[in-house]
């Protein structure tokens, strides 16, 4: 009899444990792109948290598309929760690489972000379709001791071209603290994308300058995106301008079964 309590006991344990996992809200974990750090998501930051859901925004190094998805994936690998991957822009390219064996990963969110097939690059991307115009407000590129160039947005084109709806002394922030991508990581060719075997939303505006809305829309439709979400009027930086919609459309993703 000992022992069938004890059974008893160990599987209502095991239950309860299960079930307070199942009832946990998953972490989000935000991945910022070029040009851009992790306060651009603070926005989002605080909705979220409001929200009940655990954040981590992480620091994207910008250095190479697979590089950077290690980077990440390692960060997910850490986390004990189901976990929802945003990425902004080039943080697209580095959620798609970084949610493969990584089974604690239930979706993925794109926000103005790149989602590439198999081969294909960022820059190849912008240009698919026309209406980027992220090229002529590129400051001279920075070279690198080690070798290779890094890329800026010149200061005084930066709040036209990358964040024309958000206020002019806050993009004079944010272009004072933006963090540059390597010229490498632009022209790098991407892995298998794990939007082919998870589900995964889209968000993006459709005044964005570095992303034609165009190749944006292709993107989404081509990873069969469960919930696309167009934003009148929304810059590249949708989710500073914007926060609500993209808080949004996270959440959904995260409650989605």
């Amino acid at each position: 009899m000992k022992k069938l309590i004890a059974g008893f006991a160990l599987a209502a344990t095991a239950l309860a444990s299960a079930t307070a996992f199942a009832q946990t809200k998953p972490t989000i974990v935000l991945v910022h792109g070029a040009f851009a750090e992790s306060s651009s998501w603070n926005n989002v930051v605080r909705i979220l948290k409001k929200d009940g859901y655990p954040v981590v925004a992480a620091a994207n190094p910008l250095r190479s598309v697979k590089g950077d998805a290690d980077y990440v994936s390692n960060l997910v690998a850490s986390i004990p929760t189901p976990v929802v991957l945003v990425g902004h822009s080039y943080g697209g390219s580095v959620i798609s690489e970084a949610a493969n064996g990584n089974a604690n990963v239930k979706a993925l969110v794109y926000v103005a972000a790149f989602a590439p097939e198999a081969g294909e690059n960022a820059l190849g991307l912008s240009g698919k379709f026309p209406g980027s115009t992220l090229g002529p407000t590129l400051a001279a590129p920075v070279a690198l001791s080690g070798g290779g160039k890094d890329l800026y947005i010149q200061q005084d084109k930066f709040h036209d071209q990358f964040a024309s709806d958000v206020s002019r002394a806050d993009a004079g922030l944010m272009a004072a603290t933006q963090r540059p991508v390597t010229e490498a990581a632009v022209h790098e060719a991407s892995g298998t994308p794990a939007w082919k075997t998870l589900p995964s939303w889209f968000i993006y505006g459709d005044q964005d300058k570095n992303i034609p809305p165009q190749a944006l829309a292709f993107m989404a439709e081509r990873a069969h995106s469960k919930q696309t979400v167009v934003v009148k009027g929304a810059s590249h930086v949708v989710m500073v301008s914007r926060p609500e919609p993209v808080a949004k459309l996270i959440e959904r993703a995260a409650e989605a079964k």
